[in-house]
């Protein structure tokens, strides 16, 4: 049984954000640790920058206030050594704050964090607004190196992280120093914490399905939600929808995945994808390109070959086929559901359970 200090992101509604506030410390404590959660304030903007993920100011407000919150746990002796750190988000500032007190205190503590995104990505938000900048790449490696364990959802984020941030020739590595890290569980392939969320979507499965197709995605350049529209133009005959531009609550969302028989994706960026995910578990059959995360976790049947969506002009260049796979998902819906159960599962098993990083924790 270990201390936990959890230093949670900030809750949005329409995220999974607002489900780990509650499952992640549950998922703690159920494993016998004592949990102290780490908040910021609550009085910060609720709406997201637009195409991105959190509020760029907001979340800056709540992450200070943490760090406020955990350096007064050590200067009041809170804080213990051998006790466990909890980032649920790695781009944060207090975890350089963290390292500097547990080692000039003398008082080791373990530190995990788990990666979203971050400018070695160059389809995220960082990647194309500051790119190689060295104040963000020395940033983000510092934040590595402070790490103990560094988690991540899918082989195809780690790799990327190691060739455009660490460096790394991965054809030469071999038995190199990533394999040593892996080893040491520096670096350290695990689900997300989201095994509630074949619980939630229960009330949404066996619903009657139309002839809908959804768009789940952030409405960001590198989600390519012009040949969505573009789709949209030469087959009227089912309804396409950019939940995004819907304002829809999560009620509202999650009806629209039980009745939509297909979720498309052409993203550029993609280091898990969980909207497929939601997707399948409710029956709608996912369509993705093959690349990115959804190599490693898509069974064939639910991708198409990525070039025909590597950008708009390829997407013209293979229009015709991208028709073609999305009329056959649309008329064999009902002959795949055995084998989109067999996809649900192995995503369960291997990308939405948080297995890796529970069993770092001692």
């Amino acid at each position: 049984m270990a201390n936990v200090f959890l230093v949670d992101l900030e809750a949005v509604e329409t995220r999974y954000t607002k489900q780990w506030k509650t499952h992640v410390p549950k998922l703690l404590k159920d494993e016998g640790h004592n949990v102290r959660i780490i908040e910021g304030p609550s009085d910060i903007p609720s709406a997201t920058t637009p195409g991105a993920f959190l509020n760029f100011g907001g979340t800056n407000v709540y992450k200070a206030r943490q760090v406020e919150v955990f350096s007064r746990y050590f200067t009041d002796g809170k804080v213990n050594p051998g006790d466990h750190f909890i980032f649920t988000d790695a781009w944060h500032p207090g975890i350089i704050n963290l390292k500097y007190m547990s080692e000039l205190l003398n008082i080791p503590v373990k530190i995990h964090a788990l990666w979203h995104a971050g400018s070695y990505d160059p389809q995220d938000f960082l990647g194309r607004l500051i790119g190689d900048a060295n104040w963000v790449r020395h940033t983000e490696h510092a934040f590595f190196e402070s790490i103990d364990h560094n988690y991540f959802a899918t082989d195809f984020h780690i790799d990327m992280f190691c060739e455009n941030l660490l460096g790394m020739d991965l054809a030469k590595e071999r038995d190199g120093q990533l394999a040593i890290w892996k080893y040491q569980n520096k670096i350290v392939r695990t689900g997300w914490p989201m095994e509630y969320m074949s619980d939630t979507l229960t009330l949404y499965k066996k619903m009657k399905k139309k002839d809908i197709i959804l768009f789940p995605h952030r409405v960001a350049p590198e989600k390519q939600v012009e040949i969505f529209k573009d789709l949209a133009t030469v087959m009227p005959e089912y309804e396409w929808i950019v939940c995004q531009e819907q304002e829809l609550t999560k009620n509202e969302y999650h009806n629209l995945l039980g009745e939509a028989k297909v979720v498309w994706s052409a993203n550029l960026q993609e280091t898990l994808g969980i909207s497929w995910y939601e997707g399948a578990v409710v029956d709608a059959i996912p369509l993705v390109p093959d690349r990115l995360s959804y190599s490693e976790m898509g069974l064939e049947e639910f991708k198409y070959p990525s070039e025909w969506t590597e950008s708009f002009e390829a997407y013209k260049k293979h229009k015709d086929k991208v028709i073609k796979k999305i009329k056959w998902a649309m008329s064999q819906h009902s002959a795949y559901q055995t084998r989109l159960q067999e996809q649900v599962k192995f995503l369960e098993d291997n990308f939405f359970s948080a297995r890796g990083l529970l069993e770092n924790i001692e």
